[in-house]
């Protein structure tokens, strides 16, 4: 790949998403970019790129912005963290509520085997403190065909069985035509899509009690974690949780955060992790 390419590249993913692409990554950009290359009609990325820079088209900008990003997801991913949320997590907050209502945020969440599989939980296995209980999900992402494809709940057979049982399978997804499995009405119905990018202002999103932002922070340069966790802080209702992905920390990124006591990957409002173990 040419220097000036990679770099026009480059530029973009980090102004539009934060990602920080390396020059030893370049054969990703290529890997990434060349169906959408081959769907327009571009010979090369060279092609690609003057497009780019010679018509300001915000719609195509977000096309390639989005295909930089790494969408890698699947259902039940680091399963533990699920059965923490809904023994723990969820029946934490739903108590100290006391409103019968929760909201949980996957933010970032590619094309929606996060949420579904939280959604699946809460059919299948709510418990007892859970039972009852109105808890509202909402995933985002900021590529477009993600969150359309989420929405859809319309999986190819990889994508659907990996991570889960053919139990749950057969219980929550449909067989089409097609060959591809759908998420049934039920599991849906609990769980709702936008179009979201993390770099901007969250508030007309309203506040959570729980924030899934797992395996997002990784790959983006320092300045836009920070501006993630100003975004996820500032979408935190009073006693939320963050959850990060394995690896991920906000050391370093903020001072509004600290990690939770006894949650592993998560993290609350700075100066309540002590109070509430006490």
């Amino acid at each position: 790949m040419q220097e000036t390419v990679f770099n026009v590249l480059a530029d973009l993913a980090l102004k539009a998403t934060g990602q920080a692409i390396p020059p030893s990554r370049a054969y990703l950009m290529e890997a990434r970019l060349s169906p959408l290359a081959r769907r327009e009609g571009f010979g090369t990325l060279s092609d690609l790129v003057h497009c780019l820079e010679s018509r300001q088209n915000a719609v195509f900008r977000n096309e390639v912005a989005s295909a930089l990003l790494t969408h890698d997801t699947w259902f039940f991913r680091e399963r533990p963290v699920f059965d923490t949320v809904i023994n723990t997590i969820l029946p934490e907050r739903l108590d100290a509520t006391q409103s019968g209502r929760l909201r949980v945020w996957c933010a970032g969440g590619s094309s929606g085997q996060e949420a579904y599989s939280l959604a699946m939980l809460l059919e299948d296995e709510p418990g007892a403190s859970l039972r009852g209980a109105k808890i509202e999900i909402l995933s985002t992402d900021y590529c477009k065909y993600s969150t359309e494809k989420a929405r859809l709940g319309v999986y190819n057979h990889y994508e659907a069985q990996r991570g889960l049982s053919i139990f749950r399978l057969m219980k929550h997804f449909t067989r089409m035509d097609s060959g591809d499995w759908q998420a049934n009405e039920t599991i849906r119905s609990r769980v709702s899509f936008r179009q979201h990018n993390l770099m901007e202002t969250a508030s007309g999103l309203g506040k959570f009690d729980l924030i899934f932002c797992r395996h997002v922070l990784s790959g983006m340069s320092k300045a836009a974690r920070m501006r993630v966790a100003e975004v996820l802080v500032a979408q935190m209702a009073p006693g939320a949780v963050i959850l990060l992905g394995e690896g991920e920390s906000f050391q370093g990124l903020t001072d509004l955060l600290e990690p939770a006591r006894d949650i592993r990957q998560g993290w609350v409002e700075a100066g309540t992790a002590n109070r509430a173990a006490a």
